[in-house]
Order: structure tokens, then sequence, then C-alpha cells
């Protein structure tokens, strides 16, 4: 008898009342054996060895439980944006503590960059990038309370993984997201936001009074720090590489912007401060600017460098520290919200402070996220300004 007749023959007997269908085993075949409720049986097939193995793993197959198959970006061995490829991949249910999100929005980040690189390392090979995300919940692992299935949460800075149609996330690495914001919105903020809130509420606390320089002003997160620097009354100092950066800039609340490509920055900084220097400086430059930051700034200054879009800057000696007694950090958003309290406390303040209309958030650039070489291409070329984002 031929198997595709066989198939369907066993399935409709296995799901049959009070009947149980049994296999035993003979030097060349194998009997198949229908039991009744008197505990009579019947042999119902003769199957060669060969015949039986294919029939078990068609019916096998015919009788696995559906497999979710969505769309991520892979990245098997690090490079340029080539390596960035669009693939099927298989997705289970939610484990306990977690969920399942279908992402709506995705924020591009330069951290998604150093991970295709390989100036960071990723936990395995090959691996799906992206830092942050909004989206919703589609499903809700076992025994778990607090989100419900259509709830719109946001995450950023956890577990990496965001470049996909869905995703299997920790429930308590993810945050609400207000009615009144869009995920489109929210999604390109996340990541960046927190970021400025950490560095500019806790890493460096800046007062009224306080005079500070932002490196890549117009950028995600530099656009971010101008405005909220602002608003907390420091004096904001943003080198850019345009003209048209330059007018973004001054709209995001720079009191003094320089062209770097054109002037000196650290010369400007120094005139602009009658040569007292700026108490903080923030950098995600990297390579090309951390000597010349480090030079602006006054007495006990701090250089927070928190980025390296233009390479891994060169090792910086202690003593070169000592004469004016400067504070050198490298800080990450992973270690300022490290507990629950502290994550809901910065998405919360990041939130406010776009209701509010202190942060005007730019979603400059979206891209579909089958194209995410391409966004990669444009960010690394400095193509981009404010935010990025992809849209499964």
């Amino acid at each position: 008898m031929e198997l595709s007749r066989v198939s369907p023959l066993l399935s409709r007997l296995v799901a049959a009342p009070r009947l149980l269908l049994r296999r035993r085993f003979t030097q060349n075949s194998t009997l198949f054996l229908l039991h009744n409720s008197n505990n009579k049986s019947k042999v119902i097939l003769l199957l060669k060895h060969k015949q039986s193995k294919a029939l078990a793993t068609k019916a096998a197959a015919e009788t696995r439980t559906p497999t979710n198959m969505v769309k991520v970006i892979r990245v098997y061995e690090h490079g340029g944006p080539e390596v960035l490829k669009w693939e099927d991949v298989e997705i289970g249910e939610p484990g306990e503590g977690e969920i399942r999100v279908r992402n709506k929005a995705i924020g591009l980040n330069f951290i998604d960059v150093y991970y295709r690189k390989g100036v960071y390392k990723p936990a395995e090979m090959p691996f799906t990038p992206g830092m942050e995300a909004v989206g919703e919940v589609v499903a809700v692992g076992p025994g778990l309370t607090g989100r419900t299935v259509g709830d719109i949460v946001a995450y950023a800075g956890g577990a990496m993984g965001s470049y996909a149609e869905e995703q299997i996330l920790p429930a308590n690495k993810v945050v609400p997201v207000p009615p009144s914001i869009d995920p489109v919105i929210a999604a390109s903020i996340m990541l960046k936001g927190m970021t400025a809130q950490f560095l500019l509420r806790r890493c460096f606390k800046v007062e009224p009074g306080h005079t500070v320089l932002i490196q890549a002003a117009a950028g995600g997160v530099g656009s971010l720090l101008c405005q909220w620097a602002n608003a907390l009354g420091a004096t904001v100092i943003g080198t850019v590489s345009t003209k048209e950066k330059a007018a973004q800039a001054k709209d995001d609340g720079c009191h003094h912007v320089i062209l770097y490509k054109e002037e000196d920055f650290v010369a400007r900084v120094n005139e602009i401060t009658s040569g007292n220097g700026v108490d903080v400086v923030y950098d995600s430059v990297g390579k090309d600017t951390l000597q010349g930051s480090l030079a602006c700034l006054k007495l006990r200054g701090y250089m927070v460098s928190f980025g390296q879009s233009s390479g891994t800057p060169d090792p910086v000696p202690l003593s070169a520290l000592a004469p004016k007694s400067l504070f050198l950090t490298r800080p990450s958003l992973m270690q300022y919200t490290v507990t629950r309290d502290e994550l809901l406390e910065t998405a919360g303040e990041v939130f406010t402070s776009i209701a509010s209309g202190i942060l005007k958030v730019r979603v400059n650039h979206t891209y579909p996220l089958s194209r995410a070489a391409q966004s990669h291409t444009d960010l690394e070329s400095r193509k981009t300004s404010g935010s990025v984002v992809l849209i499964p």
C-alpha cells in the first residue's frame, strides 16, 4: 500500500474512540495491530521495516505542532553592511516570565554598527542585531501577570535581537508605551532618550549655569542632549559637520554651533568660554575627537565618552588627567537601568519630557527592515540626521 494512503488511514484510526493502535516487530516487517475495548486484535497492515520507518517519519511530520516563521536580519560574520542577511527563522512560544512581541517599529542606533563590525562582541554567532523596538504583545508566557495580549510595549538596551518581525522578550525588560505616543516616535527615542536621560541626570547632573559641549550635536542622541541640556538651564555648545546640521542644532537649543570641518573646535570652545573651558563634554565620536574634548574641559571637568563612531579612541594615560584633575568615564545604559525601578524611572522621564514638549523627536529617515543594510550604509556615511527607524 502506498504511504500517502496509509498515513491518513492511521491518523483516523488513532483518533477513533476506544481503539488502540500498536506495532509489533518481526525479523523483516512491522505488524500494525488494532485493539478494541474487548482486548481483541486485528492485523490491519503488514509493512517492511523500510516502509514502516518512512511512515513513522511522515506521521510525525503531520502531527508536529505548527511553527511560526518570521523574517529577521541575521549576521553570520562581522563586516560591512553587506553581512546583514534577510532570512526566515522559526520563533517559538514565550516561556515563563516571557512575552512574544510583534514589532511595529525598530530604532536604528550606532551600537548596531559596533556589533555588526565586531567592535562589540555578540554572545553568539549568527546573531540578530538591534537594541530597541516598540510592538504589540501577541502571546504571554505561562503564569505571567502584568502584561496582556494587545499591550503596546517598548524595550531598549536589553537583549539584542530587535531586527525582527517578532521576538521573545523578558517581560521585566519592557515598559508600557503611553497611548499618546506613536510607536514610531517611541521606537526612535527609547534607547537614545534613555541614554540622554542617564547622561544628563545621573552620569553628570547638568544644572543651570553649567556649560556643556556636545560632539555630533545633530545626531540621534546629540539632538536630544541639546534640547534637554538647554531646558535644564545649561549653556550648550555643539559640533556638527554641515551647515544643514548646524541649523538643526540651533533649533534644538544649541547656543553656539561649531562647524568642526571649517574651524578648530578646541580653539573655538576656548574663545566661547573665555579660556575657562566647559563643565562636561558628551562625546560619541571617539577617536577623532577625544583628545580635543579633554582639552576643552575646565578644572575638575567631566569627560563622558559614550560612543566611538569614528573608531576606538587611543588609550588615555592617567597622568593626562592630572593637570586639571579631570574625571573620565565610559558609561553604558545597561549599567544605569539594572533594576526594574531604574528602568521605569528612566523611560518614564523620557516619555514625560516628550509629552511636556522638552524633547522634540525627529524621525528624519525610515527604511523597510529588509533594507537594513542600506540604513547602516547611510548612518555610517553621516547621510542621516536625527532618528532613523526600521519598519517591519
